[in-house]
């Protein structure tokens, strides 16, 4: 299991983004915010490897300002199975993110990685270069709903959530005397957004926060660093998917032949067409058709993760 290319990048007056691989399935990104003797950490990585590879990267920034804070953008694995790492810290996370940290549990992905049937073979497809043993889970020591203003030595910075949208729980990190975003996974950068939760209206309402904001420099969770044209592009994504899944639902299909269809259209299409991860469309068409029918039973997620890599190898 090797660490692909990994780079630590100054975005705006003391603020770090740490960038992993490609941005697919699992290589998230994180942050570093500097302040006067003090930092804040913007997510862990997915498994402890490749977290303390980060922490050790960061090490030349940490030693006059260690991290005081970490804040968990979401309760994915990729954002938060690191924590136990930064001992010492205090980890803060909205309510919605705590309560769903325990959902999937690392040691459930070690398992379903060990697996020797075709469950494991599937998830090894997408997760096989994590190593998920030894991992204790950590949970935040501070919840907070809505917004919370924190100080990072000397400097403020603002955790607005914005979930549900891509999960349960969504927060983004905003550094205001520097102009810089870190939006978890509600930005994803290159890649193709995936809506676990939803509805996709919060999604697009965060979108348009973002746009209304005075940053020029936005963190994706996943992919390159980027700006305004990144979330604009994410919002443009979701809005497609809605409208396109409406049309079908309403013409009596099927979710996962609405993805299939859908997915077609996307493969010829100039926007969207070279996004990675374009599988996810599978789990996007099932989130439209929850908030269109609340008792719409969207299959478990093996399944889901299933349907993901039939769309992709087909």
């Amino acid at each position: 299991m090797g660490i692909p290319e990994t780079s630590l990048n100054e975005v705006g007056n003391g603020c770090l983004a740490y960038l992993q691989g490609d941005g697919g399935w699992g290589w998230s990104n994180a942050g570093l915010i500097m302040g006067d003797g003090a930092s804040l950490l913007v997510d862990t990585l997915f498994d402890l490897r490749i977290t303390q590879h980060m922490l050790d990267t960061m090490a030349d920034h940490t030693r006059s300002a260690p991290i005081g804070t970490v804040v968990n953008t979401h309760a994915n694995g990729d954002h938060c199975y690191g924590n136990q790492l930064v001992g010492g810290a205090q980890v803060v996370a909205s309510t919605a993110t705590a309560h769903e940290m325990g959902d999937v549990p690392p040691a459930l992905l070690a398992a379903l990685n060990a697996d020797e049937g075709a469950t494991g073979e599937l998830f090894r497809s997408f997760f096989g270069e994590f190593d998920f043993e030894g991992i204790e889970p950590r949970l935040p020591d501070r919840t907070f709903d809505g917004r919370l203003d924190v100080e990072v030595g000397g400097r403020s910075v603002e955790l607005i959530e914005v979930g549900p949208a891509h999960t349960a729980g969504d927060t983004i990190v905003v550094v205001p005397d520097a102009g810089v975003v870190y939006t978890g996974d509600i930005v994803f950068a290159g890649g193709t957004p995936i809506v676990w939760a939803g509805p996709v209206s919060n999604w697009v309402a965060a979108c348009d926060l973002m746009l209304g904001m005075a940053v020029d420099t936005v963190v994706p969770g996943h992919g390159p660093i980027t700006d305004k044209a990144g979330v604009t592009a994410v919002r443009d994504y979701l809005v497609f998917i809605e409208q396109e899944a409406t049309a079908r639902h309403a013409a009596g299909l099927d979710a996962f032949d609405a993805a299939r269809d859908i997915g077609a259209a996307i493969g010829a299409s100039e926007d969207f067409g070279s996004l990675g991860e374009f599988g996810r469309i599978a789990v996007n068409v099932e989130a439209v058709y929850r908030q269109l029918d609340p008792s719409h039973q969207t299959p478990d997620v093996v399944e889901q993760f299933r349907r993901m890599a039939e769309l992709e190898h087909n």
